[in-house]
């Protein structure tokens, strides 16, 4: 009798085990197998600006973000109450209310307003940016508004000593970090030195005291210069020919915008077509004389 009841226990307890064993495992296929969610997760914010142009994030951010350098007159600066100001400045805020958003201006380098561009940093660069196929390589341009002619200033009583390539050979001649001028000077001007520094009133500096032969800039800027240089500076009788310099001046924005461009373009047609561009043009010009710019 007690071996009956020892076997009929120990039966017991081996069903209720394979029971046991039988469920778990039947529960964790069903949760292993069980057929994934098919609606796709919502998209994060990050994940919806990214997927959305560059137009359709500017409107529903309401507000267009501009990068420049604030230190180019008469293209861009900042006037008496520090205040963004120059033709340029003007050409964004007439993109900003042609799409019906605010105008955001982010003041930095030269240099840094491309890598601003393609990070999303900002959405457009308007810095009186010369359009060559390097630069067209990393950005995407708008049409030409604008062209100006490029200027050798030297200091005053040398417009004729350096008048020649072969007079500045192995002559420091200046440019602004990362512009189209120090292409060229390297490009028109091989046997010359590159001299390159951050902002033009420092290289103006360079060549009043004798440092360098001259700088090479935009015409406009180059007036200006000499306008406020008490006399120290001047035109040198050295030229350019139209093949080795003959830039215009866009606006860039990120490869792939071409929504926003569309746009800038219309913007652009407009106010060279109208006039009104040159128009800023003087009045910036006049504004930058009047401050010593």
């Amino acid at each position: 009798m007690k071996k009956n009841t020892w076997k009929k226990l120990m039966s017991l307890a081996l069903g209720a085990m394979m029971m046991l064993s039988l469920l778990t495992g039947c529960g964790s296929k069903t949760e292993d197998s069980a057929p994934a969610d098919s609606t796709p997760a919502e998209e994060t914010p990050a994940e919806s600006a990214a997927a959305a142009s560059l137009l359709e994030k500017v409107k529903t951010s309401g507000k267009l973000v501009v990068g420049t350098e604030a230190q180019y007159a008469p293209y861009e600066f900042k006037d008496l109450n520090a205040n963004f100001a120059g033709c340029d400045m003007w050409l964004a805020q007439q993109i900003a209310d042609h799409l019906g958003v605010e105008l955001e201006v982010v003041d930095m380098s030269f240099d840094g307003i491309i890598p601003a561009v393609k990070s999303g940093q900002v959405d457009l660069g308007i810095a009186a940016f010369t359009k060559t196929p390097e630069r067209a390589e990393e950005i995407d341009f708008s049409d030409l508004y604008e062209k100006s002619a490029q200027l050798l200033i030297v200091k005053a009583g040398n417009a004729d000593l350096y008048s020649t390539k072969e007079s500045l050979a192995g002559q420091k001649v200046g440019a602004q970090k990362g512009t189209i001028q120090s292409q060229l000077i390297q490009t028109a001007l091989p046997d010359s030195e590159l001299f390159e520094l951050e902002k033009y009133p420092a290289l103006a500096l360079e060549v009043q005291n004798g440092n360098i032969a001259g700088l090479v800039v935009d015409q406009a800027v180059g007036e200006s210069l000499i306008a406020t240089s008490n006399g120290g500076l001047e035109v040198s009788n050295f030229a350019f020919t139209s093949e080795e310099a003959s830039f215009g001046k866009a606006v860039v924005a990120a490869k792939g915008s071409e929504d926003l461009l569309a746009e800038v373009n219309t913007v652009i047609d407009q106010v060279v077509n109208d006039g009104s561009y040159l128009k800023a043009y003087d009045e910036a010009v006049e504004l930058a004389a009047s401050m010593g710019l």
